[in-house]
């Protein structure tokens, strides 16, 4: 692909460097990425699971309109299987779904794609790595849970937006991402509903509970 992949315009190596990619790129790049994986879950004559989304495996075109690649660790189901098999975990640590380890947490279905995109959009609106040990503070070690709590307190998410649009489309990229990445994946939306939301005003949806 032209552009190579996603994970070089979102890992700067300087912490205040310039954006490669503005932020409408990035909503757009979030939205196609969202419909590829809605295509892949409902709109074949199979269920096709990825299982490691991660900034790697999304290339772009000379329009930077995402690529899903790499697919040596998908896997092929029915469309009326809901919860599917599998005899270990697979993916890229950071992106796994939590069921993918812990059984109890519930059964593996389409909801473990969704968990990693997920975390794919909060590297895409962090522009940083989820996990980051060298973080200046202890609370943003962990990037998820820092955002969350910056939400849930009302706070400025400071995630490098400036004008008041730019901030708009970082709350809806990383309350879309939110709501992927519960713990319990019942709760986590379809990916046909992730395309909705985030194409919707993001006053139209709310958090009823804690997310971690």
């Amino acid at each position: 692909m032209p552009n190579g992949s996603l994970e070089k315009y979102i890992f700067s190596p300087q912490e205040n460097s310039t954006p490669l990619i503005s932020w409408k790129q990035m909503y757009d790049i979030a939205w196609g990425i969202a419909r590829g994986i809605a295509y892949l879950h409902q709109g074949c004559d199979i269920q096709i699971l990825h299982f490691d989304f991660k900034p790697h495996n999304i290339l772009l075109d000379e329009n930077f309109f995402p690529k899903i690649s790499d697919f040596g660790l998908a896997k092929f189901y029915s469309t009326d299987e809901s919860i599917v098999s599998l005899t270990a975990a697979r993916g890229t640590m950071g992106y796994i779904a939590p069921e993918l380890f812990y059984k109890n947490i519930g059964g593996v279905s389409y909801k473990a794609d969704v968990y990693s995109f997920g975390m794919l959009l909060m590297e895409m609106v962090g522009r940083r790595k989820n996990i980051n040990a060298f973080a200046e503070h202890s609370s943003q070690i962990y990037f998820p849970s820092w955002i969350y709590d910056q939400f849930n307190q009302g706070k400025d998410m400071r995630v490098g937006a400036i004008t008041e649009e730019k901030k708009q489309i970082a709350k809806k990229l990383v309350m879309v991402a939110l709501w992927c990445i519960q713990m319990n994946p019942i709760g986590r939306p379809s990916m046909n509903r992730v395309v909705e939301m985030l194409e919707s005003s993001i006053e139209l949806y709310r958090f009823h509970q804690n997310l971690f």
